[in-house]
């Protein structure tokens, strides 16, 4: 069954997107390797469920990821029959040969390259530029500030969030106007920047990563009703809060979660709790705890689309079927009532596992 196509307004151009984008970090190899053909394969799977939305970046494999979704496009014909998200703020720079065998900040890429980050004015429009021309001049639809925030700079924050502001924005918008892109936004993992951002420009949509999950939904308080207040569309990516959503109980290693990542470290001792918890919900309703995490991000009106990664096929299959699961409505009252979810969460529709949304 296909999926149902939700729409969105961004800016003054409405964008058609499915429920369900692909996420294209795994295309760059993320923590394991996969030939070209495998992640043409998976792209493949997805567009024939009716998915039409990709993301990916340059930070992805060094270039990786944005190679391969250009060429599966260019070879499918499908250069203008999918909303593309690529993202800005790091530089790829030649390195000495590399060692694919090696993870360079979690990615076995054999591309020699190096990323440094650039939010100034050239740094936004050269990144443009170089991810047209490794995506084989597809222009990305959607353009996204990638990682700017205090949290990932620490004691540079205010020197990128100057570059930034004095010279990146006014890249975006330039390339807004021209036509080059429809939309433009961040690509964080922090509320702070968003809110932050929100009084400093107008972008037209934010991916979240791991920020509203079934873990944490601090964005419901302020972030997200501002957003639909301004009319900020939201692409939920990190909805399994980097795995430990997924793989909770999956086998015997990690039944306690020793194992399990989440926020991209080992998961600490109150994230392992709070786990074991929705665990113990989820097998008193036989629901997989990734269904309730997937559901549960797209029951949010700001929320546009969601943004799951592939490894392979099954995985991918799998996240169709958790999208179709029916989850009875008494899971989610069940959560809220032992104060695992939060009280104003919107949660999915009874019996509901496949939700159409217009956000104007």
């Amino acid at each position: 069954m296909p999926l149902s196509l939700m729409k969105r307004k961004v800016g003054k151009t409405a964008i058609s997107v499915s429920e369900i984008g692909v996420g294209g970090a795994q295309f760059g190899n993320l923590y394991q390797r996969m030939s070209d053909q495998q992640a043409y394969d998976i792209m493949a799977y997805w567009i024939k469920q009716g998915v039409t939305l990709f993301d990916t970046a340059p930070y992805y494999g060094f270039g990786l990821s944005e190679i391969r979704v250009g060429e599966f496009l260019r070879q499918y014909g499908l250069q203008d029959d999918v909303i593309l998200s690529t993202k800005a703020g790091r530089l790829l720079y030649p390195v000495s040969l590399v060692d694919e065998q090696i993870a360079r900040h979690g990615f076995y890429s054999h591309l020699a390259f190096e990323p440094q980050f650039d939010y100034s004015y050239d740094g936004i429009m050269r990144s443009y530029f170089d991810s047209q021309s490794r995506m084989q001049d597809k222009s990305a639809d959607i353009l996204l500030v990638h990682d700017i925030g205090q949290v990932t700079h620490c004691q540079y924050h205010e020197l990128y969030l100057k570059q930034l502001l004095s010279g990146g924005l006014r890249a975006l918008q330039e390339l807004k106007q021209a036509g080059d892109i429809r939309a433009f936004g961040l690509g964080v993992n922090e509320i702070e920047i968003c809110e932050q951002l929100l009084d400093l420009c107008e972008p037209d949509c934010l991916l979240l990563a791991g920020r509203y999950t079934l873990l944490e939904q601090a964005a419901l308080k302020t972030l997200f009703p501002r957003c639909i207040q301004q009319g900020v569309s939201i692409m939920a990516g990190g909805i399994y809060n980097s795995g430990i959503l997924a793989s909770y109980g999956q086998s015997s290693k990690n039944t306690d979660n020793e194992l399990a990542y989440y926020n991209y470290q080992p998961a600490n001792e109150p994230i392992k709790r709070k786990v074991k918890a929705l665990h113990h919900v989820c097998l008193e309703y036989d629901v997989p705890m990734a269904a309730a995490a997937l559901q549960f991000v797209l029951a949010h009106p700001a929320i546009c689309a969601a943004l799951p990664g592939s490894a392979d096929i099954s995985q991918a299959q799998q996240t169709l079927q958790h999208y179709q699961m029916l989850i009875p409505s008494a899971f989610w009252q069940d959560l809220k009532y032992q104060g695992l979810l939060d009280e104003e969460a919107p949660v999915p529709l009874p019996l509901s596992g496949n939700i159409s949304r217009t956000l104007n």
